[in-house]
């Protein structure tokens, strides 16, 4: 298989907004810690690197990704430690080989350099929410890679960057009328019971620019859906199959 190059976009923040609705801290709005969830950027990484492709990690400011603490429990990895351990020295050969502890500034990617990748993918966690909802440099890449129709794919909370492409101009959702999956609303309010507190909603948020969002039960956990250039999945459990769809798109 031809080797293509890929750009993996990640935030900077190691935690996102939680305006508290009960405890002690009730009515304020704290920063929650959070960060990449581990599996939902190793999968489709390791699938990525499989299939011989080049990759290039990126954030706004190039900081060191951190990763949610709650991902790298062994209840997030169903108590199978050889997974955890897979996933981890996934990681830590990157950090050793191919510089994701100093990820590029967006800034930095040229309109040149965009014309070399093959595609993007952004990963889940929380952080997301922070900081990469509203980059403007996010959201310059995000319009190359959508007018150009090439393979873009986020899962989970990364599905709200694609908000970004307002920020960078657009008057209207670029992604309007897309059939898109992502963490649901459903599924952040059983997280809302657990911190007590209020999050903003991927689901909703992208629904109100447009999106036709896909939710509910399927016939497995994780799912995920295609529309024109766009893979999305829901949550960690739809990773592997959306790494192996992404996958596909590249190699066309």
């Amino acid at each position: 298989m031809l080797s293509k190059k890929v750009l993996i976009v990640l935030s900077d923040a190691n935690s996102f907004p939680l305006h508290k609705t009960s405890g002690s801290s009730s009515g304020q709005t704290i920063n929650q810690q959070s960060g990449f969830f581990l599996m939902e950027l190793a999968k489709p990484l390791q699938k990525l690197l499989d299939a011989g492709h080049e990759i290039t990690f990126a954030s706004p400011k190039g900081q060191e990704p951190q990763p949610d603490p709650n991902s790298e429990s062994l209840l997030a990895f169903a108590g199978n430690f050889y997974e955890r351990k897979r996933e981890n020295d996934l990681l830590q050969r990157m950090k050793n080989e191919n510089g994701f502890s100093t990820p590029r500034k967006l800034s930095t990617i040229s309109a040149e350099e965009l014309q070399t990748f093959a595609g993007i993918f952004i990963p889940g966690g929380h952080a997301p929410l922070a900081d990469l909802g509203d980059d403007k440099d996010l959201g310059r890449i995000l319009t190359y890679f959508h007018k150009e129709n090439k393979p873009t794919a986020a899962i989970c909370h990364g599905p709200y960057a694609l908000l970004s492409t307002k920020a960078f101009g657009s008057d209207e959702f670029l992604y309007k009328g897309y059939k898109i999956t992502s963490w649901s609303d459903a599924e952040e309010k059983v997280m809302e019971g657990l911190l007590g507190g209020e999050i903003e909603k991927v689901e909703s948020r992208l629904r109100e620019e447009g999106a036709e969002m896909v939710t509910g039960l399927s016939e497995k956990v994780g799912y995920t859906t295609l529309h024109r250039e766009l893979v999305t999945g829901g949550n960690p459990m739809a990773a592997e199959e959306l790494g192996e769809r992404f996958v596909r798109m590249i190699s066309v």
